[in-house]
């Protein structure tokens, strides 16, 4: 558009001349016969003015035509009146190219013009204040000596919910003294992956790095299987104090099942010890499976040679996601229908009536791929930037993805940068493909959320563990507010747009803070929920300074 208004503004000022020329020229001709030689020469550098895409050939051809050696008045008006219809015809051509023009550039939404921001503000990681990674014990801190007691655990939910479930198990094994049964996968989840512990984790890996902490067995003793076990679902966000009482099951039971292994523990108030096993646990004995942890970095490889820097983008826009969550906003009447329908036949959601637009306005939905992209553009991420879509099948597919694509084009998914030979053995195991989007995730640049679930906040975690990479958490309920202003056209996007983003934003970037207490008002059992997860900060007890590195 800046381009077309420039070049209609010099084919104005040009016309101006023009006229300017062709009035005095008739001036000389009315009244002032002696002066037509002057005329003529003021016509010829009009002509030239105004005709001068046309060739030399062309002009002389139309001067001897209109204006013959000795002009009439007559003559004079004809001329004038033809240069004023070539003009014409000039000034609608020229416009029609660049309409043409505009109509074959990409379509980044029109007028808006991206404020330039500093590579180092986009991309830099921020000021981690000399804080680093700290999970070395106490020196009052005990080996973990040989228990003949055992605690089994079906670990539940998707990858991450798993894997956190699993460290704290760890750390309840502890607790309680006993020897921790390599868990048991979740395979009746959304994705019904068949996947067990040894095809996600380094399971020789798991049992010896936690040697010091915990005893770890691949399987109960042959004479402990057909024994009676109490089958225990623990209390959630339990402390200490609770597994110290549950040890009173050891004087009738020898082995425990735990039917759930997501948060078993309280995030606060347990000791620094526990604290700093249920890390070492998750970042560090927890290890991917060789084939895992090899083709994720091959990925990541490839990724840096298409682009160097990339965004890792957790667009967790997902047909389980929008039911759950009951977000309809920009679906069909067909769409919003499939997912009631798949909310009310899923047994274990409770809640199965949601006002969709109470979430949204609420900050409770994923942003929408549009909206995505108008949050990254206006932080000043420019159009060229490589994104990862680290997430399972978009809901709306290519419909909804082109949504992003119109402001960013440079979007790549796994099946791009990976061999399908590669990506063979992956198939059907959801969650050892969500192991690969994690590793990626974990080593971008960037990485964004466009709603907070379960891999968002275990991979912001891993990242601040890791030297406060570089993580943008949208401000959801805020953004909102704005895009309904977009639409309705209270807002236009520009540089006062991009800065009033950039504003709700430089405090959510993954930057050092202390992990959130409840929220305030609520009481009980129930101000735990309320509380940051631990996996999600896990500062001051695994952060610190190097000062506080020997505790």
């Amino acid at each position: 558009m800046t381009h077309f208004k420039s070049t209609v503004s010099k084919t104005h000022s040009h016309n101006d001349a023009t006229m300017c020329f062709l009035q005095r020229a008739t001036c000389l001709v009315e009244g002032r016969g002696q002066e037509t030689n002057d005329a003529r020469d003021l016509f010829s550098v009009a002509e030239a003015e105004m005709v001068n895409r046309g060739s030399s050939h062309y002009r002389a051809s139309l001067t001897s035509r209109f204006l013959p050696r000795k002009a009439s008045p007559y003559a004079i008006t004809l001329y004038i009146i033809s240069l004023f219809a070539f003009s014409v015809f000039i000034f609608l051509f020229n416009t029609r190219n660049i309409l043409e023009e505009d109509e074959q550039k990409p379509n980044f939404s029109g007028e808006f013009q991206s404020t330039q921001i500093p590579e180092e503000q986009l991309w830099d990681a921020p000021f981690s204040y000399g804080l680093q990674s700290c999970i070395k014990p106490t020196a009052k801190y005990k080996a973990a000596h040989g228990s003949d007691r055992y605690i089994t655990v079906r670990s539940n939910g998707g990858l991450n919910q798993m894997r956190t479930g699993i460290s704290d198990m760890v750390a309840v094994a502890r607790i309680m003294n006993a020897t921790l049964v390599v868990p048991q996968l979740d395979k009746r989840s959304f994705w019904k992956d068949s996947s067990t512990f040894s095809d996600i984790f380094d399971e020789l890996h798991f049992i010896e790095s936690l040697k010091r902490d915990v005893r770890i067995v691949k399987e109960l003793p042959k004479n402990l299987e057909a024994v009676p076990r109490a089958r225990k679902h623990f209390t959630s966000w339990s402390g200490v104090g609770y597994y110290e009482e549950m040890k009173q099951l050891w004087k009738e039971y020898q082995v425990i099942h735990v039917a759930k292994s997501d948060s078993r523990l309280v995030n606060n108030n347990l000791p620094l010890d526990i604290q700093r096993l249920r890390c070492r646990a998750l970042y560090h004995a927890l290890r991917f499976s060789p084939p895992i942890e090899s083709l994720g970095k091959k990925l990541v490889e490839r990724l840096r040679t298409r682009g160097g820097r990339y965004i890792a983008l957790h667009l967790r826009y997902e047909k389980d996601m929008l039911a759950f969550t009951g977000c309809t906003y920009g679906l069909t009447d067909a769409e919003s229908e499939e997912l009631r329908i798949m909310r009310e036949t899923t047994n274990h959601w409770k809640v199965k009536e949601i006002n969709s637009r109470e979430q949204r306005i609420g900050g409770f939905c994923p942003l929408t791929p549009k909206e995505v992209g108008i949050f990254l553009r206006a932080l000043g991420y420019p159009p060229s930037t490589l994104i990862y879509i680290a997430a399972g099948e978009i809901y709306g597919g290519n419909t909804r993805l082109s949504e992003l694509m119109s402001y960013f084009p440079n979007i790549i998914f796994k099946e791009e940068i990976a061999t399908k030979e590669e990506l063979e053995a992956f198939t059907g195991h959801a969650s050892q493909s969500a192991a690969l989007d994690y590793i990626i995730s974990i080593e971008s640049d960037v990485f964004v959320p466009s709603y907070s679930g379960n891999m968002t906040r275990t991979v912001e975690g891993h990242r601040r563990y890791l030297g406060h990479r570089k993580t943008i958490n949208p401000d959801r309920k805020g953004l909102v507010k704005i895009f309904d202003k977009l639409e309705t056209g209270q807002l236009k996007e520009g540089s006062s747009f991009s800065s009033l983003v950039r504003q709700m934003h430089e405090n959510r970037q993954g930057a050092p803070r202390k992990r959130k207490g409840p929220m305030q008002g609520i009481k009980g059992r129930a101000r735990f929920r309320t509380e940051e997860s631990f996996y999600e900060n896990p500062y001051p007890e695994c952060i610190c300074t190097s000062k506080g590195r020997s505790e």
